[in-house]
């Protein structure tokens, strides 16, 4: 998760929403990614897809079923899709997300028993860490927008 969390900051640093995400094959990272949504203007270019794309290149498979992934913050349902697709078979991941998070908070989609595919969850590994550096982020973000709006009023000379 320590990695995931170097990833993140990585994202954080140039301006994505700080989430990272590593996929593990025999104790060995083989895949690596973070979010950039924002360089890439792609809505598929989570920390996520980014690194399971690398993991399936690195093993010559889309299938990774004795792999495991990190990921800082819970997977949204187009990541858990592709979790479920690529047969992963253990997710590890920090902070729950309340708005989006499709494997505890809204919905369960990685042990759904109608799935061909359940995969083992593990939540809340280092949590403070990976939750500390989303909520400074938008912080961050909320404090640029409201100095922007209270920004000094332009006089015309009049």
């Amino acid at each position: 998760m320590n990695e995931a969390l170097k990833l993140a900051q990585t994202a954080r640093d140039l301006g994505e929403v700080p989430v990272g995400a590593v996929v593990v094959f025999e104790n060995r990272i083989i895949g690596k990614g973070y979010n950039r949504r924002e360089s890439t203007n792609s809505p598929l270019s989570h920390a996520e897809i980014e690194a399971i794309v690398e993991a399936s290149a690195s093993l010559g498979s889309w299938r990774l079923e004795e792999c495991e992934l990190y990921v800082t913050l819970e997977p949204c349902i187009m990541c858990s899709g592709a979790i479920i697709q690529s047969r992963i078979k253990r997710l590890i991941f920090g902070a729950r997300d309340p708005k989006a998070g499709a494997v505890r908070s809204l919905y369960d989609l990685l042990e759904d028993s109608r799935l061909n595919h359940q995969v083992e969850i593990v939540e809340g590994v280092l949590v403070d860490e990976c939750s500390s550096i989303l909520t400074g982020f938008f912080k961050e973000i909320r404090e640029r927008q409201k100095n922007k709006a209270s920004g000094p009023e332009h006089s015309s000379g009049c």
